[in-house]
C-alpha cells in the first residue's frame, strides 16, 4: 500500500458517509480543501472518478459505492482490533461513543457513568442524543441504547435498565372541563403534544396495549417537538397530553402537577439495553464500561 492510501480510504469512507465533505472535514478534524485534495489525489492514483460533486450534493459514483461497500467494513474491522490493544495498557483507556435518546442519557446512563469515569480517568465518553434510530456501525458508535424489541437480533444486548412503561399525562389546567380520555380513539378528542422522528420526519405514532390488543393511534396537536423534555414541558404550561416515559413524569405526578390517563393501557415493556455488533471485539475499556451499565436488578 502505498503511503498515504489508508488516510485516502478514511476520507473517502468520511464523505461518502456523510454526503457531504463539510461534515466530512469536520468529523474527521481537517479543512475541507484538505480533504477535497485527498480525494482527488486518490482518483488520480486510482485512475477513476469516485464521488460526483454538485453544487448541493456528494454521491458516491458506481466504483466509489463498490469501494465504500468492500474497505467501509475492513476499516472498522481495524478500528475495533486497535481499540482491542487497550487491553494491553496497564490502564484502560480510549473514547467511546454511545448513541441514545435524551432520557435514556440522563436517567440511566450519567448516573453509571459518574462513578465509571472517576475510577477510570483515562476513558472518555461520547454520548450523542438522536431520536433517529442510527446505524451505530456507519455512525461509528462504538455501542447504542434502545428498548428491547427495538435491537436488532444480530446485535449483543445487555440490559442497562429495569422494565418500563409510558404515560399520558397533561396538567389539571388543561383536563379542567375536558372528559379525560377512556381508550387510545378518545385521544383524537384532545390536543395531544407530537414528537417528530428525524427518519422521514414523520410523528411517533402513540402506542398501547390491553391484553392481546395493540393499539397504535396518530394523534394531532398545535405542538411538535423532536425532544421528550420539551413535550414533557409543554404538558405542565397545560398545552395538552404528552406520553413519555413514566419514571421521567412520575416527580410530576406525585406533586400533583401533572394528571395520568390511560394508565391501564400502557403495560410494561422490557426495558432499555445496550448493543453493539457481534463482530465487535471489546477493548478493556469497553468491556469495563458494559459491566458498569448492566443493569443488576
Amino acid at each position: 500500500m502505498q503511503r498515504g492510501s489508508l488516510d485516502a480510504l478514511l476520507a473517502l469512507v468520511a464523505v461518502g458517509r456523510e454526503r457531504s465533505f463539510t461534515r466530512a472535514a469536520a468529523k474527521l478534524g481537517v479543512s475541507q480543501s484538505a480533504l477535497s485534495h485527498t480525494i482527488r489525489e486518490l482518483e488520480a492514483r486510482l485512475g477513476v472518478r469516485l464521488l460526483t460533486r454538485t453544487t448541493r450534493s456528494v454521491a458516491p459514483t458506481e466504483a466509489g459505492e463498490r469501494l465504500l461497500q468492500t474497505v467501509g467494513p475492513r476499516l472498522e474491522e481495524i478500528d475495533s482490533e486497535l481499540a482491542a490493544l487497550g487491553a494491553y495498557r496497564e490502564k484502560p483507556a480510549g473514547t467511546i461513543r454511545i448513541t441514545a435518546v435524551d432520557y435514556v442519557a440522563d436517567h440511566l446512563l450519567l448516573p453509571k457513568l459518574a462513578l465509571f469515569l472517576r475510577t477510570y480517568p483515562d476513558v472518555k465518553v461520547e454520548i450523542v442524543v438522536d431520536y433517529g434510530l442510527a446505524d451505530i456501525v456507519a455512525g461509528r458508535f462504538d455501542a447504542g441504547v434502545r428498548s428491547g424489541e427495538q435491537v436488532a437480533k444480530d446485535m449483543i444486548a445487555v440490559r442497562v435498565g429495569p422494565d418500563e412503561c409510558m404515560a399520558v399525562v397533561g396538567a389539571p389546567s388543561y383536563l379542567e372541563g375536558r372528559r379525560a380520555p377512556a381508550t387510545p380513539q378518545d385521544l383524537v378528542e384532545h390536543a395531544c403534544i407530537n414528537l417528530r422522528l428525524p427518519t422521514h420526519g414523520g410523528l411517533y405514532a402513540w402506542e398501547f396495549q390491553k391484553g392481546e390488543r395493540e393499539v397504535r393511534v396518530r394523534v394531532d396537536g398545535q405542538m411538535v417537538f423532536n425532544g421528550t423534555y420539551q413535550m414533557v414541558y409543554a404538558a405542565l404550561a397545560g398545552l395538552g397530553l404528552a406520553y413519555a416515559p413514566e419514571p421521567l413524569v412520575r416527580p410530576h405526578l406525585d406533586a400533583g402537577r401533572l394528571v395520568r390517563v390511560l394508565s391501564d393501557w400502557c403495560p410494561p415493556f422490557t426495558g432499555y439495553h445496550l448493543y453493539y455488533p457481534s463482530r465487535r471485539q471489546p477493548s478493556a475499556a469497553f468491556a469495563l464500561l458494559v459491566e458498569a451499565l448492566r443493569h443488576r436488578g
